[in-house]
């Protein structure tokens, strides 16, 4: 006991003489110059244990801030935000082999919050003196979740390079929610030449891959693989085929005109081209066997509609002089989807192909799609190169489709909220794709899985 008592003496004078000078603490104690040295030495020490401390607690601050982000995705696991958070305190501790760090971790059972507690010995440089060569400093924290942050945007590629991609300038705006990768492979995110990112989680299953580009905040590797949110949706069906009001050919599924389309089912899909406008009415459009395209500077206008796609010749194509208004239905099978399609696709045709076979000869008016970096199964193509499509307000889900974006301008930067849940992702060139989070802006419905509740963090030791 004595011992120990000479311990905590040391300790608390060397706190006081933390602040002193060697003049006043020789006066104070009236100290030979050995003791002087060794008090001297503890008031480094103590400032050294401070230090410590400090660095310990800011190191834990930041584990449990890490852990609770991943916690306001859904499908977050509690094995994942443990190694999270573990990995992130030892990397902020800078803990050493003279000064190792132990760790303790918890998730709460309802996935709302992480516990961390770390405890570190530090090595004394003059405690010695006084039979004292290390001691334990720890530090502990808490963050808790307000919320639970949901899904903006998920790619579903479960393994390909460049499931999600963004290249050449371009950008992909999502304050308020999170944007996800499920490929497993070492490049399943793809940054390149100067493309940007702001999301306020950005997480990858596998890796990402950073070509000079500006992810913010960095990607998280490593996450865990989400289940397509949207597979026990319903599907539409088709029924008898539509007859255009006024075609550009008798038989042909090509309008030039302005006029107003019932829903239905459009055989052999639809172009719609040349200076027609077109307005939807609300309902469900499905094109089957044929792509929806809208080329030179048509415009394309409908609110409460459901677009769906089916078989291989199905997908989309938004030219760049077209101008495009879309609002997804409030309610019925669709409701919250603006687009969908089949969840099986065998021998998929491009649009862009199609679009240019109708040229008649006239050569390639609009280039060729940019090809994947990789894939794990056939995709449809959905294509917006339109410097004017900034309303499209719903959730786009195309789980046998790609989402290909390479506009210039701005997309569904007037929506209220825009989700994409698409089998790959990949913008070229210089577009910005807005996904906004403004839900209570808008009557359309946030189909479940995705969505709605913006989480916060609160921190507290």
């Amino acid at each position: 006991m004595a011992a120990r008592m000479n311990v905590i003496e040391w300790l608390c004078a060397a706190r006081r003489l933390h602040r002193a000078d060697q003049g006043s603490v020789a006066v104070i104690f009236g100290l030979s110059a050995t003791a002087l040295v060794g008090m001297i030495g503890g008031a480094v020490d103590y400032a050294r244990l401070v230090s410590s401390r400090s660095n310990l607690q800011s190191a834990v601050d930041a584990g449990v801030m890490a852990g609770g982000n991943a916690l306001k995705l859904v499908v977050s696991n509690a094995d994942f935000i443990i190694g999270l958070t573990t990995q992130t305190i030892q990397t902020e501790a800078k803990a050493s082999p003279a000064s190792p760090v132990s760790i303790q971790v918890n998730v709460a059972a309802d996935k709302t919050s992480v516990t961390a507690r770390a405890e570190q010995t530090v090595k004394l440089m003059f405690g010695p003196f006084v039979g004292l060569a290390t001691m334990p400093i720890s530090a502990q924290a808490k963050a808790s979740v307000v919320g639970k942050m949901r899904l903006c945007m998920l790619a579903l590629d479960p393994a390909a390079a460049g499931g999600f991609s963004l290249q050449k300038n371009a950008q992909v705006t999502a304050y308020d929610c999170a944007l996800y990768s499920n490929s497993t492979s070492g490049s399943g995110m793809v940054g390149r030449e100067a493309a940007l990112a702001r999301a306020q989680t950005i997480c990858s299953a596998g890796g990402f891959k950073n070509d000079r580009a500006n992810f913010t905040p960095n990607p998280q590797t490593g996450c865990p693989g989400i289940q397509d949110p949207l597979r026990d949706r319903p599907q539409p069906e088709a029924g008898p085929c539509m007859t255009l009001p006024f075609p550009a050919k008798p038989g042909e599924n090509k309008i030039e005109f302005s006029t107003t389309l019932e829903p239905g089912t459009y055989c052999g899909g639809l172009e719609i081209k040349k200076n027609a406008i077109v307005t939807l009415k609300p309902g469900i459009f499905i094109f089957k066997d044929g792509p929806l395209i809208v080329k030179d500077t048509a415009t394309l206008s409908g609110t409460d509609v459901g677009l769906f796609f089916m078989g291989n010749k199905g997908g989309l194509l938004f030219d760049k002089k077209s101008t495009i208004s879309l609002a997804a239905p409030v309610t019925g099978l669709m409701a919250g989807l603006l687009m969908s399609e089949e969840r099986q696709v065998q021998a998929p045709l491009d649009p862009t192909l199609l679009a240019n076979l109708s040229t008649q000869g006239l050569g390639l008016d609009i280039p060729l799609t940019p090809p994947p970096l990789a894939q794990t199964k056939p995709m449809r193509t959905y294509r917006i190169i339109s410097d004017n499509a900034r309303t499209m307000l719903g959730t786009i889900y195309l789980p046998a489709g790609r989402l290909v974006i390479d506009a210039t301008r701005p997309v569904a930067d007037m929506s209220a909220y825009t989700v994409v849940v698409a089998q790959q992702i990949n913008l070229y060139e210089g577009p910005n794709l807005v996904l906004n989070a403004n839900y209570n802006n808008t009557n359309v419905p946030v189909p479940k899985g995705v969505g709605p509740v913006t989480g916060r963090l609160l921190l507290s030791q």
